[in-house]
């Protein structure tokens, strides 16, 4: 339980040693299922309620500032938690164990997924994880939009966003840009109420260094990669995975919204059945959804040249996934406070927020398509990117399991693992 003083301040519990926090770390790695609000929900309890390690206003400071980062929040919220109580040490156990226990777990699962994968019964079960999948993005869409859109102006870009991205094959790169810059300008300095706070004591010097040794960390690898003459799908993934762990702000969903159109229309690496496939076998796991990437890494690298490179490929894509979080975190979070007051970056995140809902509904009717239709069309007239299904290939073991699947998630408020198996069943009776 939290302490409380007299006052009704909470205190601190002593330090807890290295070993102590690398447990609970190893905990909060295996039991993070659910996604992040259910994953920082177990972090709250675990590291706030029960040991008081971080105060209430630390923990909120700290998830504030990670939902200005770009990635994954919950897992950079670990990250923050363990620098706090043990430096750059406590920062690497606390992400990495966080993050390992699922890349193990998709990394065995890809590894069937491709060894079965043509086996009539596996394409029934994900004929239903798809159908689920489909109603999950849905879920996120409609909880992304209750939170983001606070206004006119928010619906308004929101709006301009689908149309961007959806009709107009705008770069999501571009769009975080521009509605970021709208933000930033949009207000002004003196509208925030809060107690403006002097900049950190950390030095710059210290602030420079660490980014530079990060750097060097994510990127050097690369190089030698390149250097060595590796293989090439290996370097196209680094650097694309690299982009999209610099400018997907947003969260999870957000990621997939950028990443699935690129990996299947771009570069062919999945087809949009296997990206649907990937996003399933995520949910199933613990750690962040976004490690969704992996799969996609090992999959397409598989697809090139057997499962030695598809594992090359997971390696790859979870280094440039989650190592930039750490640059993000080390290089940050002593300014963490400062950072919380100032309103022109809150209102640039909350423009990029509102953003992110019209690239989600993206995501959503792009995977409708491509799940409920065996074969859509892509055309074009003028500058605009139109997707025509051909509705005789509507698949009505789909429509079924996903209203299932609507009925269990939205309605009845079933947890994301059971609504997945029931639907995984479902394919099964339907198919058979």
């Amino acid at each position: 339980m939290t302490n409380q003083t007299d006052s009704g301040q909470q205190t601190l519990a002593a330090p807890p040693t290295l070993f102590e926090a690398f447990m609970v770390w190893w905990k909060v790695g295996i039991l993070s299922f659910g996604g992040p609000a259910a994953q920082i929900a177990l972090m709250h309890r675990m590291v706030v309620e029960e040991r008081s390690w971080l105060t209430e206003k630390q923990f909120l400071n700290a998830l504030n500032f990670c939902m200005l980062l770009p990635g994954p929040e919950a897992m950079q919220l670990a990250t923050y938690a363990g620098w706090r109580l043990h430096g750059v040490v406590g920062g690497l156990i606390a992400g990495g164990l966080f993050v390992l226990p699922g890349a193990v777990v998709i990394a065995t699962l890809g590894t069937l997924y491709v060894t079965y994968g043509d086996v009539p019964l596996m394409h029934a079960l994900f004929l239903g994880v798809k159908a689920a999948v489909l109603v999950i993005v849905i879920e996120a869409l409609i909880k992304v939009s209750k939170r983001a859109l606070n206004g006119k102006e928010h619906y308004i870009i929101a709006a301009l966003a689908f149309i961007g991205i959806f009709f107009l094959q705008l770069p999501y790169p571009l769009l975080v840009l521009l509605v970021a810059i709208y933000g930033f300008f949009r207000s002004t300095p003196t509208e925030s109420t809060e107690t403006v706070r002097a900049l950190p004591a950390d030095s710059l010097t210290n602030t420079v260094k660490t980014t530079v040794v990060w750097l060097a960390i994510w990127w050097l690898p690369i190089l030698a990669l390149w250097l060595l003459g590796g293989a090439d799908i290996l370097i196209e993934m680094s650097v694309f995975f690299s982009k999209l762990a610099v400018v997907t702000f947003g969260g999870a969903y957000a990621v997939l919204a950028y990443m699935a159109q690129d990996v299947v229309t771009h570069f062919g690496w999945l087809n949009a059945g296997e990206m649907m496939d990937g996003l399933g076998l995520a949910e199933t796991t613990p750690g962040p959804l976004i490690l969704v990437t992996e799969f996609v890494g090992f999959l397409a690298a598989h697809k090139e040249g057997g499962l030695l490179l598809g594992l090359a490929g997971a390696a790859v894509t979870l280094w440039v996934t989650f190592i930039p979080c750490f640059l993000w975190i080390f290089a940050c979070a002593p300014y963490i406070e400062w950072l919380s007051a100032q309103n022109r970056l809150k209102s640039a995140l909350s423009a990029i927020t509102a953003a992110v809902v019209g690239v989600i509904l993206n995501l959503s009717l792009w995977f409708a398509l491509h799940v409920l239709f065996s074969k859509v069309n892509q055309t074009s007239a003028g500058p605009f990117t139109l997707w025509q299904p051909e509705l005789m290939t509507l698949d009505w073991r789909v429509v079924v399991l996903a209203l299932i699947s609507g009925v269990l998630l939205l309605k009845l408020h079933w947890n994301v693992l059971w609504v997945l198996l029931v639907a995984a069943i479902g394919g099964v009776v339907l198919s058979f």
